[in-house]
């Protein structure tokens, strides 16, 4: 199983980034999955989830979307109205046997 992400990077405060997690090696249509963050200092936290429903951690309700394209084995993360608190290392994970993970990218943003 290997998910590569994608999509990261420096904004300032208000803008919009999409990250992208693309799986191989792993039933994509019928996994649950996710995106965690990890801000320097801190544990790394629950943003989104998909499975049947979704969820947001309340921080980021309103302004993230998760998503997913079974076709391209895709998971996705768009994110508006940037804050700075949302910086942090951003991981997508997949459940199927185990929890996987991917590699991380980094989401930095600028007052």
């Amino acid at each position: 199983v290997q998910l590569v992400q994608s999509g990261g990077g420096l904004v300032q405060a208000g803008d919009s980034l999409r990250l992208s997690c693309v799986a191989s090696g792993i039933i994509f249509s019928t996994s649950e999955m996710g995106w965690y963050r990890e801000a320097q200092g801190e544990e790394r936290e629950l943003v989104a989830w998909i499975s049947v429903g979704i969820y947001y951690d309340h921080l980021v309700k309103g302004r993230f979307t998760i998503s997913r394209d079974n076709a391209k084995s895709t998971l996705y993360l768009q994110m508006n109205d940037l804050k700075v608190e949302d910086t942090a290392m951003y991981y997508c994970r997949i459940d199927g046997d185990r929890p996987y993970w991917g590699q991380g990218t980094q989401v930095t943003v600028s007052s």
